[in-house]
């Protein structure tokens, strides 16, 4: 068995929210904000490998009253990391430990996860790290589950998927991935152990 992990909504409690909450003076302000413009899907298009520039660029364009809040946006990105979730840590050594293969498959800006392994060590800890923004990919595209199932050697059916978001999960299913939709990231350990054969230990 070899686990796929997601990253955030499963290691890092992140959202834009934890950042611009103390920039807008009205919680409707800053949820228009990032409903309609600097939204998930324009996010997406960054964690799929476009230059955060052009991205900043392209808002600014459309949006100048907002200039200056826009460009918050990735100058703040660590900013929106409120915490780490330590079950997931705890699960993840726990893992290493007893010999299983672990990797990574994330949706991430490659240049806002310069620097992320070096300020939290337990990223080391995985045999394999594809981030999309590094190969131009993102989930749920199952273009990057397969790239992972060939740079990661993986058995889609031997492979537990730990993700938080059910469309990737829906594209994991469709490639046969073992998947568990993480919506408590507490409860990572107890879903994991589900999926652990009868002579394996977690």
């Amino acid at each position: 068995m070899k686990f796929l992990f997601d990253l955030g909504g499963v290691f890092f409690d992140w959202h834009p929210k934890y950042f611009y909450k103390s920039v807008f003076s009205s919680d409707k302000e800053m949820n228009n904000f990032l409903n309609k413009i600097c939204n998930p899907e324009w996010n997406l298009r960054q964690d799929a490998g476009r230059l955060i520039k052009e991205g900043e660029n392209e808002l600014i364009k459309k949006f100048p009253n907002y200039t200056k809040e826009i460009n918050m946006y990735y100058a703040n990105h660590r900013n929106m990391i409120q915490g780490i979730f330590q079950n997931s840590i705890d699960t993840l050594l726990e893992l290493k430990s007893q010999g299983y293969l672990c990797y990574v498959l994330s949706n991430w800006s490659a240049e806002t996860f310069v620097g992320m392994e070096e300020d939290y060590s337990f990223l080391k800890k995985f045999d394999g790290l594809l981030i999309s923004g590094e190969v131009k990919l993102v989930k749920p595209d199952k273009k990057i589950f397969e790239l992972a199932i060939s740079r990661f050697l993986l058995n889609p059916k031997e492979t537990v998927f730990i993700d938080d978001n059910i469309e990737n999960i829906d594209s994991a299913k469709e490639l046969n991935f073992i998947t568990i939709h993480l919506v408590e990231p507490h409860q990572i350990r107890k879903k994991i152990k589900k999926h652990l054969k009868n002579n394996e230990k977690l």
